[in-house]
């Protein structure tokens, strides 16, 4: 574990929050798991006794919770890479009253122990929309027009000048865009797929109205409406359930040549089956920008040219990384004045 002395409580000489912990003042303590933006960390330090983490070493559930009993920790910001699970939630001391992840996904939490324990569990939603459905059409251009391809040649000092043949991909224009999950990235998705002239598809747990539809199609069934995906666009979460939802028998559904975008979670798809189709050309391409176990992704995708990565960029702007710090306090802070947080999750 690292010392106090390496995870300094936020400095402040004569504020409030330099009182001792005993003081009826004494502002609560906040463990911050990794490093967050700088003005996250500000607004953080400001209004609590914020332990901060400069290094943004990453630890273990175990160790979060060692540190929280160490600081004396009433609330903890943790962030997506961070299981905590029922092991590490039943070693939080009871003191601690909220857990705030700084993501939209809770699938590295045992809600259900936060749940027993009575802990409050909230998560960051609405912000980080346009951001990943950014991140979608990066990685579907990409994948369709060979980015990565190009761009690796050009770096290695391959490319010999124009051809008539070079690196053709897909035009996206005209084709059918499945999304699986159509909530708010998905329909953000859809918006913009729209512009480049594809054909929206969907399956989703309800049917959208009208005014949110749009003309996109709708299908009950996920697996009637794979043969009809062009792209296939994914944003459910990751449960039990869900886990290599994308398989090699939901692969060979859909149309041949077709292309996977995964922005959800990495474990949603099976990448052995992935990998597989890439390599035999059964999918023409792949844009992931999540991965099972990430950062240890499955080594099988890094020498596929027709794998477009990115290492979870989907909410990686200046903007929404601080939006979503701040909306994470902002449920820290409810909980704290004994409101109810506005994005609780348990």
């Amino acid at each position: 574990m690292t010392s106090p002395a390496e995870l300094p409580l936020a400095a402040q000489s004569d504020s409030p929050a330099s009182r001792p912990a005993s003081s009826p003042n004494a502002r609560p303590v906040l463990l911050l798991t990794r490093r967050l933006p700088d003005a996250v960390e500000a607004r953080a330090s400001r209004d609590y006794r914020a332990v901060l983490n400069p290094d943004d070493r990453a630890f273990s559930g175990t160790e979060i919770a060692a540190r929280a009993a160490e600081v004396g920790a009433d609330a903890v910001l943790c962030c997506a890479g961070d299981r905590l699970d029922a092991a590490a939630i039943a070693a939080l001391p009871q003191q601690v009253r909220v857990l705030a992840t700084f993501s939209v996904g809770t699938d590295h939490i045992d809600l259900e122990a936060a749940r027993a324990r009575g802990l409050t569990v909230t998560n960051t939603p609405d912000v980080l929309t346009d951001a990943t459905a950014d991140i979608a059409l990066l990685l579907l251009l990409g994948a369709a027009r060979r980015a990565s391809e190009g761009e690796r040649m050009i770096r290695a000092n391959a490319w010999t000048g124009w051809t008539p043949t070079q690196l053709m991909g897909t035009h996206v224009g005209g084709k059918r865009l499945g999304i699986i999950g159509m909530g708010r990235i998905g329909q953000a998705v859809a918006a913009r797929a729209r512009a480049f002239g594809m054909t929206i598809h969907y399956n989703n747990r309800r049917r959208l109205p009208p005014e949110l539809e749009l003309g996109a199609i709708h299908h009950a069934d996920p697996e009637a409406m794979l043969p009809v995906c062009d792209v296939l666009s994914l944003h459910f979460p990751a449960t039990a359930e869900t886990r290599h939802w994308l398989n090699a028998e939901r692969i060979g559904r859909l149309p041949p040549g077709a292309i996977l975008i995964n922005t959800a979670r990495g474990s949603v798809v099976d990448d052995d089956a992935v990998i597989d189709a890439l390599k035999a050309g059964r999918l023409a391409s792949a844009g992931l920008d999540v991965f099972e176990n990430e950062p240890n992704l499955h080594p099988g995708y890094r020498d596929l040219p027709n794998a477009f990565l990115l290492p979870h960029l989907g909410s990686a702007t200046v903007e929404t990384r601080n939006a979503m710090g701040f909306k994470a306090l902002d449920n820290i802070d409810a909980v704290m004045a004994g409101r109810p947080a506005p994005d609780r999750v348990v």
